[in-house]
Parts: structure tokens; C-alpha cells; sequence
């Protein structure tokens, strides 16, 4: 390394000595010094020589411009300009452009890897410098939020594995699009990954989130890649509309249901439905401790639009059912003693069913007045009916207060 210094440093010193010539047959045609500087420069010529042109020695690493003057089937040469010729052998070609898309004449950028091989040549990669540009327009997608589209490579239980620009990068689940999202009721992560697999080998469109290429870290998203085509579809819609769709899925918080835009309602192609939400509290009017006991994937639904916050659709579909706690006082009255079917004891109280739609509390206060020091399920039991005296009636609320009729033994 010390001898690859010293022929670098011999080389810079005869590029000096050609500037130093000609500074002196420059500086006779001159006219006499009259300011500070050109007495500098008179003084010590070589320091504002070095001044003007400075001489910069590569570093391994850096990356350098030059012209190609040989292509050779295993090595490309650089003219380099005053830091002599480099050379780029096969190995570091072939990750980086294949040789039949150069010529001799054009300007590569490649990165420093010696100063010196054993031939006397800088050595230089094209790869590495591709792999640099690969980062820096990956870095600039992200910041323009630009749209890419992607192929599949592989799928695990947490995503999907991407290539772009030939580095590899990760779609989690939950930034997958609806029509990709895989709706697995049960949650089985088995049953995920078979769903996952078979978007191996199709193209997407991707937006990327993250980018570190210091960790080589790739993070993209499919959903938001999809948003601003989401958002154009939705304008369409309105709070009130009547739709008719599919139960995509079912999970512990409600159904996915998917259906066609207005704009959109004679297509057959899958990729123009998009996807709304029925919250489990607008699957039906009584209490819901389970959606897969109302709906179940694949069923053939109507929903009404409740709400539209960016690219999330709410769905009700009990907003199109009649409200059965509108005629309630035709059926119930405060005072009255009434049969009911508890659903669930908590720490607060015991929910029961009147019926099929009309539900009330039993709170434990209530209970205990009835049952001093007694535990609500100690006397009581889910499942079972009791009689009940109606305290309160609130219909707009949807509530009812009810307390235990002490039996008569």
C-alpha cells in the first residue's frame, strides 16, 4: 500500500510540475504585480498554484466519473481525467449493467475499491455504484410518494417479499389492499400464509414507506398506493347511500363487506369493488357478542353508509331494519313485571333479554337491595329466566333498568 501511495503521489507531482511550467511562461507575459495577491503569487507560486487547483486523492469508496476507452469482455476501461485510467473488471460488471448496453464514449459512475490493483490500474465496481444510485432512487420515490409496481418474490406468515431496483423489500399485512387483505375468520396463521402464497409471482402497485440503507431495510405498502384511487372512487359516495355487497370477512369487531361504486356497477371485474366496514354494534339491534353468529363470508348483504373518514367506508346494516325500541311502549311499561333470559353477568350488572330485541341491565346495586350481601352469581345464573321489575325505559338510548323479584318460597 505504501509503494500504491508513493506512484499516486509521483503522478500528482508531475501534474505540478507540467502546472508549475506553465505559470512561469504565463507569468512573463504578464504585466508588473500591483496588488497583495499577485504578490502572493510571486512569492510562493506553487501555494496559489495549489490554491486555484487543488488536488483531491480518491478515497476507497468514493465514487468516480469516467469515459469508457475499452470494452473488453471481461474488463472496462475509464479515462479518469488527471487521476490516470481506471479499470472495471468482470465480476464487478455483471451486477451492474450488462456489457452490451455501453460503448466506448460513455460516462459511467463507478465506486473506488483500490488505488492500486497488481496491474497498476485503479480498480474500480460498477456494482457497488449501482447499488448506491439504487438506494438514492428508491430514497426518492419514497420522498415524491411516487407509485411503483412490483412482482411477488415470496410470502410469510407476516407479508410479502418484494424486489425493487434489485433490492429486496417487505409488504407487512396490515399495508396490503382489501382485495389482497386476507380475511381469515378464525385468525389461524396457517390459513394467512396459504392466502399470502398465492400472490407469489403477480405484480402490485407498491408505495414505498421506509427506506434505510444503512440497514438495508425496504418497507413498502400496497394499501397506500391504492388510497388516492380509493379516494377518487369514494367521492361518489354519500352518507345514506343504500349498497348492496359481499362479506369479504368476518372478524371479533364486526364485517367486511365489498360492493361496487355507482360508477362502477355493471363490472364483473373484482378490482373495481371497494371495501367497508360493518362495526359489530351495526350488525343488528340487540346485543352481539359474536358476528359470526349474524353473518358469515360470502353472504349477500344491503348496507347503509353511516360514515366516510379518507379511504374507511362505515356500513350499518341495521340502520335498514326497523328500530324495535321505536314501539317499545306498546309492549313494555315501567312498573311492570316481565320474564327475561340473562345473556351475561359482569362485575357492574347482569344483561337480560326480554325478547329477541329489547335487552335491559340489572345493575348489581339493584341486585343487592334485593340480595343483601349476596353475590349477583351466587343467586343468579347465564342462560337462565327470572322475573324482573322494569325500573326505567329510555328508547332513544336503547336502555332499560330492570331489578330481581325476590321468588316467594
Amino acid at each position: 500500500m505504501a509503494t500504491q501511495k508513493k506512484d499516486i503521489l509521483d503522478k500528482l507531482a508531475e501534474e505540478v510540475d507540467k502546472i508549475k511550467e506553465d505559470f512561469g511562461i504565463s507569468s512573463q507575459k504578464k504585466a508588473k504585480k500591483t496588488t497583495k495577491e499577485d504578490e502572493k503569487e510571486e512569492n510562493f507560486p506553487m501555494g496559489a498554484l495549489l490554491e486555484k487547483n487543488p488536488i483531491k486523492i480518491p478515497q476507497v469508496g468514493e465514487v468516480l466519473e469516467g469515459t469508457i476507452i475499452e470494452i473488453t469482455s471481461s474488463s472496462l476501461l475509464l479515462d479518469l481525467g488527471s487521476l490516470g485510467v481506471g479499470i472495471v473488471l468482470g465480476k464487478e460488471i455483471k451486477d451492474g449493467f450488462a456489457l452490451g448496453k455501453v460503448k466506448k464514449g460513455d460516462k459511467v459512475s463507478a465506486t473506488l475499491i483500490d488505488l492500486e490493483n497488481e496491474d497498476g490500474y485503479m480498480e474500480l465496481s460498477i456494482r457497488e455504484a449501482s447499488y448506491e444510485k439504487a438506494w438514492e432512487d428508491l430514497e426518492a420515490k419514497r420522498d415524491a410518494m411516487l407509485a411503483v409496481t412490483t412482482k411477488v418474490l415470496d410470502a410469510n406468515k407476516g407479508g410479502l417479499m418484494i424486489e425493487l431496483n434489485g433490492i429486496t423489500g417487505f409488504i407487512p399485512v396490515s399495508q396490503l389492499s382489501g382485495e389482497h387483505y386476507p380475511r381469515v375468520e378464525d385468525g389461524d396463521k396457517n390459513k394467512i400464509l396459504e392466502l399470502l402464497k398465492k400472490l407469489v409471482g403477480k405484480e402490485i402497485l407498491v408505495r414505498i414507506l421506509d427506506v434505510d440503507r444503512e440497514a438495508e431495510k425496504l418497507i413498502v405498502s400496497e394499501r397506500a398506493a391504492s388510497s388516492e384511487k380509493e379516494k377518487e372512487v369514494i367521492l361518489q359516495l354519500h352518507i345514506g347511500d343504500v349498497i348492496e355487497g359481499e362479506v369479504s370477512g368476518v372478524v371479533d369487531f364486526g364485517a367486511f363487506v365489498k360492493f361496487l361504486p355507482p360508477a362502477k356497477a355493471d363490472s364483473s371485474n373484482e378490482s373495481d369493488k371497494i371495501e367497508g366496514l360493518v362495526h359489530i354494534s351495526e350488525l343488528a339491534w340487540q346485543l352481539i357478542d359474536d358476528p359470526r353468529t349474524i353473518v358469515k363470508t360470502g353472504d349477500k348483504v344491503k348496507a347503509k353508509i353511516i360514515g366516510i373518514d379518507d379511504t374507511r367506508i362505515s356500513l350499518s346494516m341495521k340502520a335498514l331494519a326497523k328500530d324495535p325500541w321505536s314501539e317499545i311502549a306498546e309492549k313494555y311499561k315501567v312498573g311492570d313485571s316481565v320474564q327475561g333470559k340473562i345473556d351475561r353477568i359482569n362485575p357492574f350488572g347482569a344483561f337480560v333479554y326480554l325478547d329477541k330485541d329489547i335487552h335491559g341491565l340489572a345493575h348489581v346495586s339493584e341486585f343487592q337491595e334485593v340480595y343483601p350481601g349476596k353475590k349477583m352469581d351466587e343467586i343468579l345464573k347465564a342462560g337462565e329466566t327470572y322475573s324482573w321489575k322494569i325500573l326505567s325505559i329510555e328508547p332513544k338510548d336503547h336502555r332499560m333498568g330492570l331489578m330481581i323479584e325476590k321468588e316467594e318460597k
